[in-house]
């Protein structure tokens, strides 16, 4: 499968003349989210809507916060409608003026309508939504749909790639902290025995079997190779979600937490300055790791 990103964009848009030429564009829009959070924007009208496309929605994307806006632009037409009032004012005026002035022909209708004011805009009557601009803003909403599922897939695509050089280099960090930590407990053991027997010369009636069981207590936790152990299973788990791939950002985003948890216990555990320095690098590789797994679907 896929891995799917929860960042996209995508847009679709067309035409019809039904009744009069209008243009609808979609246009939608993903970001990380912890749920499928839905938000549309639909012009009046269209709201009726909203119900189906949401259930569209929700077959296609798992998560995200997801934006849609709808756009409808119409034909714009100059409608003008006489004004009665104006009309009868400027029609007495003209007859009354014709009929001081011998021989005057009697006022006419086109040199009337062309007087300012007598002439107004029209109101526009609301247009009537007709099941073909429906049907035709449905589509659309499906076709930038697909276009915003394609757009994550290859986000993810991409992220997947990202997502598995940073697990080689946890791997490479844990193979390096290996290394270091394997003659730890050793090493500290002998450590402390040398600041014991330097105690006993000085406090001869201090038990050495009891100080013997204490050192041992030491060394022990200073051993590391549990956390490497549990390390090295989070990441076989890690690929196994990788190539899973679909909807699997809320597993990996818990399996990053018990990644930092082991990687904070084995710096806790270091008594070496290389292995804290590589411990300190294996924290700041797995923040980088959990960046990125918040994009993931």
């Amino acid at each position: 499968m896929t891995l799917a990103s929860m960042t996209g964009f995508a847009r679709s848009e067309g035409t019809g003349a039904s009744p009069t030429a209008w243009t609808w564009a979609w246009e939608l829009r993903s970001v990380n989210g912890r749920g499928l959070e839905l938000r549309f924007r639909l012009p009046g009208g269209f709201d009726a809507l909203e119900p189906t496309l949401r259930d569209l929605a929700g077959k296609h994307l798992k998560r995200g916060n997801v934006t849609a806006n709808l756009t409808i632009r119409r034909e714009e037409t100059a409608r003008l409608a006489p004004d009665p009032a104006a009309i009868e004012q400027a029609l007495a005026l003209a007859t009354a003026l014709a009929a001081r002035i011998p021989g005057a022909p009697p006022p006419r209708a086109e040199a009337l309508l062309a007087l300012p004011g007598v002439m107004r805009p029209a109101a526009e009557a609301r247009e009537e939504i007709g099941p073909d601009q429906f049907a035709a803003v449905r589509e659309g909403f499906a076709t930038a749909l697909t276009a915003l599922v394609a757009a994550r897939r290859a986000e993810g695509t991409r992220l997947a790639a990202i997502l598995g050089t940073q697990l080689s280099e946890i791997t490479t960090l844990c193979t390096r902290a290996a290394a270091e930590a394997a003659d730890q407990p050793a090493a500290q053991k002998a450590r402390m025995m040398e600041v014991v027997r330097a105690l006993l010369a000085e406090l001869p009636a201090l038990p050495e079997e009891r100080i013997a069981q204490e050192v041992a207590i030491l060394a022990g936790k200073s051993d590391v190779r549990e956390e490497l152990d549990r390390l090295d299973a989070h990441l076989h788990a890690a690929r196994a979600l990788l190539a899973e791939g679909e909807a699997i950002g809320r597993r990996f985003d818990f399996l990053v937490q018990e990644f930092n948890r082991e990687a904070n216990t084995l710096c806790s555990k270091s008594a070496s300055v290389a292995l804290t320095a590589t411990g300190l690098a294996l924290k700041a590789t797995i923040e980088q790791l959990r960046e990125q797994v918040q994009n993931v679907e």
